[in-house]
């Protein structure tokens, strides 16, 4: 069988380059897998390319199969589709689930490999990742029927943690975000939306994702008394600054940090393989394909990636294709 890969490494900060490889022989719990898709997390991705990990966080933000170390070289990434060319009988030309780096082909733990739901294509699969970030928080705020909910930041995160309140029922959720274009996205996924300045308050619950120190501002004064802010950015090595004095406390406001480095736990009894074949399941909705907003080939990352970091590229989720022959 073919053992060359080619792999996308971060050199250095703002310098990406695709390196050739031969992988090990697998063990026989192991399996090869070829790529099909990959996709860039552009939060947290591009984060890692511009060399923004504080040095207090370089082990909490490891991914499982990361190479190298922050800032770099560092062979970084984690949605990765593909189909098994070697590995047990029963997954043998079944295409999977990784957390891998960005790569045409590699060898993992049979364990580290999910199967795909036959009704979910492999393309709109590299969202799952990101898509198990969204049940965990929502398994952390716990929304009921005929809550009032705003999701802060419509990056890729928050669009999914909106499209999978939008299946609650009698709910009212609204996406709030600078950019009027995330509207269009917003009615793809069925929720409404509004820039901050318009969106509705007195809401049971916000969840929010927006990284920017207005966006949590923001969020506090959307709630109503004895609300819930869920806290999902990441902000690297930025200091936040937040208004605790005004109502805060006399509203007993709550903020909340959520995670998916741990399963949440109000869901104690659920494993992370548990997490991920939900979020897997949930994909089956077409309606994820507005969180994909663009595509690439493989070997065009080392371009394409700092154009992702700098923002020339806009981007919720971008796909990376690879060759079937590779």
């Amino acid at each position: 069988m073919n053992r060359s890969a080619r792999a996308f490494w971060l050199r250095s900060p703002g310098h990406g380059e695709v390196r050739e490889l031969t992988l090990a022989e697998p063990a026989e719990d192991e399996v090869v897998v070829r790529s099909l898709w990959s996709g860039i997390s552009r939060g947290t991705e591009t984060l890692v390319f511009r060399g923004g990990v504080p040095a207090s966080q370089h082990a909490v933000m490891r991914a499982p199969f990361q190479e190298g170390d922050f800032p770099g070289p560092v062979k970084y990434g984690y949605l990765n589709v593909g189909v098994v060319e070697e590995g047990p009988e029963e997954l043998t030309g079944r295409t999977v689930f990784c957390l891998y780096p960005h790569q045409t082909r590699y060898v993992v733990p049979v364990s580290a490999v999910t199967v795909v739901p036959d009704g979910v294509p492999a393309e709109r699969a590299v969202l799952a990742g990101t898509v198990e970030t969204a049940v965990n928080a929502l398994w952390d705020a716990a929304p009921l029927v005929g809550d009032r909910i705003a999701v802060v930041g419509g990056g890729m995160v928050g669009c999914s943690v909106a499209a999978l309140l939008a299946r609650f029922p009698g709910v009212r959720v609204q996406l709030v975000d600078a950019d009027p274009a995330r509207a269009a996205v917003a009615e793809a996924i069925g929720v409404g939306f509004a820039g901050p300045d318009q969106a509705l308050g007195e809401c049971d619950l916000v969840v929010h994702a927006s990284a920017t120190e207005q966006g949590l501002a923001r969020s506090l004064e959307l709630l109503r008394a004895e609300g819930t802010v869920i806290e999902l950015s990441w902000y690297g090595d930025r200091r936040v600054a937040l208004p605790l004095g005004e109502a805060f406390h006399s509203r007993r406001l709550t903020v909340r940090g959520s995670q998916v480095g741990t399963v949440s736990p109000a869901r104690a009894n659920r494993s992370y393989a548990d997490r991920l074949a939900l979020a897997l399941d949930l994909l089956a909705d077409p309606a994820l394909d507005a969180l994909i907003t663009g595509e690439s080939a493989f070997e065009d990352l080392p371009e394409v990636m700092p154009r992702l970091a700098s923002g020339e590229i806009p981007a919720l989720c971008h796909r990376v294709r690879y060759d079937k022959s590779a």
